[in-house]
C-alpha cells in the first residue's frame, strides 16, 4: 500500500530537520477508514496507514518537519485533492495528539491522588510499626513491625511508577501527533 523512501540525510528547513514520506495508493479511499461514517474532513485514517505513517514518523526526534506525499493512481474527479487530503490528515493527527494530552492529564491527575493515598498510607504504616516498636524487642513484633515498615513503602510503587516512567512515553506520543498534525501533505497523480 505504500512505501518510505527517506532521503539518505534529512534536509533542512529553518532550525528544523524535514523528513520525507511517500504514499502509494490506487484511490484516495484507501487512506480512510471506510467504515467511518464521519465527512471526509473528520474521518480516520486507515489503520494500516496510520500505523504505517507512525512508524516512519516515529524513528525521528520530536520537532522534525514531516513532508507527506500520497502518489495517486487514479485522480478524483473534483480536481486536486491535496488541500482535502492535508486538512482530513491534520485533523487526525491533531484530534489524536489532543486525546493523548487529555491522557496524560488524566494520568497525572491519577498520579496526585495516588501520591496522596501513598502519602497518608506511609505514614499510617510507619506510625503502627513504631507503636509495635515501642510495645516489645520479640520475633514477632519485629516480624510485624518490618512488614508494616515495607508494605507501607510498596504503596509508594505506583505514584513513583507514575511519575518516573509512565508519563514520558506519552508525552512522546503526543509530540509525534502533533508533528504529524502539521505535516505537509500533498497529493501526486501517478498513473
Amino acid at each position: 500500500m505504500a512505501n518510505a523512501h527517506p532521503p539518505p540525510h534529512p534536509t533542512q528547513r529553518g532550525s528544523k530537520p524535514v523528513h520525507h514520506l511517500e504514499l502509494r495508493v490506487q484511490e484516495l479511499g484507501q487512506l480512510f477508514n471506510s467504515m467511518d461514517p464521519t465527512p471526509f474532513l473528520n474521518k480516520d485514517l486507515d489503520r494500516e496507514a496510520e500505523a504505517f505513517i507512525e512508524a516512519w514518523a516515529v524513528r525521528f526526534p520530536p520537532g522534525m518537519k514531516a513532508y507527506i506525499t500520497v502518489h495517486l493512481a487514479q485522480l478524483p474527479a473534483e480536481g486536486d485533492p491535496s488541500a482535502l487530503v492535508a486538512e482530513a490528515i491534520h485533523n487526525h493527527f491533531n484530534y489524536k495528539a489532543e486525546r493523548v494530552r487529555h491522557e496524560l492529564r488524566q494520568l497525572l491527575r491519577q498520579g496526585r491522588l495516588s501520591l496522596l493515598i501513598g502519602m497518608v498510607f506511609v505514614a499510617v504504616c510507619l506510625g503502627a510499626a513504631e507503636a509495635i516498636g515501642q510495645m516489645g524487642t520479640g520475633v514477632a513484633f519485629t516480624i510485624a513491625r518490618e512488614s508494616l515498615t515495607i508494605v507501607g513503602w510498596v504503596a509508594m510503587w505506583r505514584p513513583l511508577q507514575i511519575f518516573l516512567y509512565d508519563w514520558w512515553p506519552i508525552l512522546g506520543r503526543a509530540r509525534l501527533y502533533k508533528d504529524l498534525g502539521g505535516a505537509h501533505v500533498r497529493v501526486v497523480h501517478s498513473g
